[in-house]
């Protein structure tokens, strides 16, 4: 007897775009912890994770905040098939301000790189760099909290209520980090965090609304 093996081609690389917002937070962060601990003058709790694009080996995180970028792009390019439109658009300008960041570094910090010491004279690179930073950072927020939007008129409310706490905790954490300098780099790491969890959670959320491929399995 002959089975039904039709493929819808659409709903398979919907899938599969998602999938990269749940690869991209767990990459960009591994990656920047190994450098993070093999770099000399490097402090966790001192310097954010761009940092590492400036001194000797800048170019693998300069690479890492590219590639992540690029994933989230996709990741959100998914959302928006899968019919969460703005939450997507908005996860999609995160990921592009990820890209243009990784163009332009920031200027150096206090200790890192090693031997630099006191505060640094700003450059055009290193503004451009807060800049799309600022720029991605209030879009992410702004994804989640379009997120929480979509899963009230879906009927999820507790799953709402946290997309938009995450949302706020993304934007506290990037502007209270960044109003505060050097001393408020726990505020951006902890937006960073916070905001590639959402993304995880979000894409596996949204992966589930994808009618599955095989149309004989739906």
């Amino acid at each position: 007897m002959e089975q039904d093996t039709e493929f819808d081609t659409a709903a398979a690389v919907t899938r599969s775009m998602l999938g990269w917002g749940v690869v991209a937070g767990p990459f960009y962060l591994v990656v920047g912890l190994v450098l993070a601990l093999t770099r000399e003058g490097f402090d966790l709790a001192r310097h954010p994770l761009s940092a590492l694009m400036l001194g000797d080996g800048g170019w693998m995180q300069t690479t890492n905040l590219a590639l992540s970028g690029v994933m989230v792009c996709v990741a959100g390019v998914g959302m928006t098939r899968a019919t969460a439109r703005g939450a997507g658009i908005a996860v999609g300008i995160y990921g592009l301000a990820m890209v243009a960041s990784a163009i332009f570094p920031p200027d150096p910090m206090p200790g890192f790189p090693p031997g630099q010491d006191g505060a640094t004279t700003l450059s055009v690179s290193g503004v451009l760099h807060f800049a799309f930073g600022g720029i991605g950072f209030i879009a992410f927020a702004v994804a989640a909290f379009l997120l929480g939007g979509w899963l009230t008129r879906h009927g999820e409310r507790d799953r709402a209520l946290w997309s938009r706490i995450a949302g706020a905790v993304i934007l506290v954490g990037f502007v209270g980090g960044a109003a505060l300098g050097p001393a408020g780099v726990a505020g951006i790491w902890v937006a960073v965090v916070v905001g590639f969890t959402w993304l995880l959670l979000a894409s596996v959320r949204l992966y589930r609304e994808v009618p599955h491929p095989v149309v004989a399995r739906r």
